[in-house]
């Protein structure tokens, strides 16, 4: 889609040395221009969407940087400035003697028609929580959904300006966020004290804020939304489970807590006693992660999503995509979160080979899983090399939960309790010489070769149809529906379809005419 984009490019270059102005001018691809760096002692760099390109002036010198500090005025507690009524953002660098020493110029552009891959979840006028990696137009989206909510659904918007980031440098606010009307945030530490008291004194309907990113600030957008206002704004992280493992934001989707089931709860939900569950309501209603300016991923409701993450229920999020003529076609996507264990830590999984001359496993939704327990084996390595390959296994805690169980030499040779009981089970368990990536690749690997249970191509399709149209007929109404009899294979397969579809199934009778019936939502 052409969008209405508005730069004033001229007005930022006003403020670089021209023997850099003019290079950048010539620059056939100066439309896509992000940012322009000026490092003492280095020559610029312009950057690119796609590129990073030097630029041949020469070195810069104290006198290019004082070039630009007199052309912009003086730079914030936070080392941003501003070139007034415009969106472009000039921020520096200072040595230890509080010199600057380097500035990046950053354009900021007022992109007209951004938000009709979300227009309908801003004006449905529910919270919205928009994430997604620096640069990928998150705030550009905001100034759009401030100026549509103000101009074209006729509220009242109050925008929360960290910075100048949304609405421009100067006293009147740029024209690209309509009108709705801004409250400027002196300092980083004072956003939220601002929140509240934009809700207080000025009465609004809608209010955007961009990178909530401190408890104080997510506190004060749970205090916005319980009053009834609608949230719209921007925090740190790419993805739901990003939100949730962070310790302090977490609460803005309701947050996550350690629960000790009774003994009749946890054997109806056939789980541990000691389960993750959801502390609170979510803050906000929506959640959209940005892929790039025409993919986002939307989950339509956190509640439900959250709960089912926690339960190892899968789900769907919805993926759309938007088309030249302004329009975007969706669909459902299966959505599952990472094991328990990941919510329980927000440490990195130790960094492992590169796999890119490796040939990938294609993974394939209706392959049988393995159950696999790791005894003494790095967890994060062989996640990652699950991931990788597209593996069908699933890490668990419990070894009555696992089908296979691997550990190491050394934790295989001191025979330890643990160990036995998986013996006394009948459990097959792989001992790795070394717990590195390599021997951990060679174990997956492994059980990808031994993973076929022996079922045609035809039978496996058959069950596959069979479940797929069971879904339809409870999407139309049908309440339950018995499948025909399978084996445990085909069973297991059917349960992932219904899961897909959001929908409850279980297996009933006795082998060899045990059965799927799937019924209601879950």
């Amino acid at each position: 889609m052409s969008a209405n984009i508005e730069t004033n490019l001229n007005v930022l270059f006003e403020s670089i040395p021209s023997k850099i102005a003019d290079l950048l001018i010539q620059n056939p691809n100066i439309d896509q221009l992000l940012e322009v760096v000026l490092d003492l002692g280095r020559q610029p760099e312009a950057r690119f969407i796609d590129s990073n390109v030097p630029l041949n002036s020469g070195e810069i010198t104290l006198k290019d940087l004082e070039f630009v500090v007199n052309k912009v005025g003086n730079f914030g507690s936070d080392n941003r400035a501003g070139i007034e009524r415009t969106l472009h953002r000039i921020s520096a660098i200072r040595n230890r003697d509080q010199r600057i020493v380097g500035i990046t110029f950053r354009v900021g552009r007022a992109v007209y028609g951004t938000i009709k891959i979300i227009e309908d979840l801003i004006l449905s006028g529910k919270s919205v929580l928009l994430l997604g990696k620096p640069g990928v137009g998150k705030t550009t989206m905001l100034r759009e959904v401030a100026r549509v909510l103000a101009d074209e659904a006729n509220k009242r918007v109050i925008v929360v300006d960290t910075s100048n980031e949304i609405a421009g440098d100067g006293d009147i606010p740029h024209k690209a966020i309509g009108r709705a009307r801004r409250m400027q945030v002196h300092s980083l530490e004072h956003q939220h004290s601002i929140m509240i008291e934009a809700v207080q004194n000025h009465m609004p309907e809608v209010i955007v804020i961009d990178e909530i990113g401190t408890a104080l600030e997510a506190n004060a957008a749970r205090t916005i939304a319980e009053r009834g206002v609608q949230l719209v704004a921007t925090a740190h992280g790419n993805t739901l489970e990003n939100l949730v493992l962070n310790p302090v934001l977490s609460d803005l989707v309701g947050g996550i807590e350690s629960v000790t089931l009774g003994d009749i709860e946890a054997k109806r939900r056939k789980s541990q006693k000691t389960v993750l569950e959801r502390k609170s309501s979510p803050t906000f209603d929506i959640l959209v992660e940005i892929q790039n300016w025409d993919t986002v991923n939307i989950h339509l409701d956190i509640t439900t999503t959250l709960d089912k993450m926690l339960r190892d229920k899968n789900c769907n999020s919805e993926l759309r995509k938007l088309n030249s003529d302004g329009s975007f076609d969706s669909k459902k996507i299966p959505f599952t979160r990472s094991k328990q264990n990941n919510f329980e830590s927000s440490t990195s999984p130790t960094p492992i080979r590169d796999f890119s001359k490796d040939m990938p496993y294609k993974e394939d939704p209706f392959v049988e899983k393995k159950y696999v327990l790791p005894y003494g084996v790095n967890r994060g390595r062989i996640d990652q090399v699950i991931k990788h390959l597209g593996a069908p296994i699933i890490l668990v805690n419990d070894m009555k939960q696992a089908e296979i169980v691997v550990t190491t030499k050394n934790y295989h040779r001191r025979g330890t309790q643990a160990l036995k009981d998986a013996e006394k089970l009948g459990k097959p368990v792989f001992v790795l010489r070394k717990n590195t990536v390599l021997q951990i690749e060679h174990f997956v690997k492994a059980i990808l070769k031994t993973s076929d249970p022996g079922i045609s191509d035809a039978d496996r399709s058959l069950a596959i149809l069979e479940a797929e149209q069971a879904a339809k007929l409870i999407d139309s109404g049908e309440t339950e529906i018995a499948l025909r009899p399978q084996n445990s294979y085909l069973r297991r397969i059917q349960h992932q379809i219904a899961d897909e579809h959001g929908l409850e199934s279980s297996s009933q009778g006795q082998e060899p005419s045990r059965r799927v019936v799937i019924s209601g939502n879950i």
